[in-house]
């Protein structure tokens, strides 16, 4: 199923991390994003001014608000950085995979 029209479920501490493989298989879906240290997902976005930086971030907090699922965000003239993971595993699950794609979908 495609990942941005999935809904982001909320974890419980202890709930299962994604696998290497796991995560190898999703990646593919994620053009743009990087998995760093197996951890988080990361993604520098490059715009043309900082007006439509800003415009980026505040329609992927607003989807963030949406999900109940929140990335952390940098924001600089003409760019801007996501790094999303589930804090209360401290690692990656399926929920920050359907964030990151919904992020992908943003058109500013």
């Amino acid at each position: 199923m495609d990942l941005a029209k999935q809904t982001c479920i909320p974890c419980q501490e202890g709930a299962p991390k994604l696998t290497e493989v796991e995560l190898a298989d999703l990646l593919p879906q994620l053009p743009g994003w990087q998995v760093v240290d197996n951890h988080h997902l990361s993604r520098s976005l490059r715009f043309i001014d900082f007006q439509t930086a800003l415009d980026w971030v505040n329609a992927a907090g607003a989807i963030c608000e949406v999900e109940g699922h929140h990335a952390e965000f940098s924001l600089g003239w003409a760019h801007a950085e996501a790094v999303i993971y589930t804090h209360k595993v401290d690692g990656l699950t399926q929920a920050d995979a359907v964030l990151a794609a919904k992020l992908n979908a943003i058109d500013v």
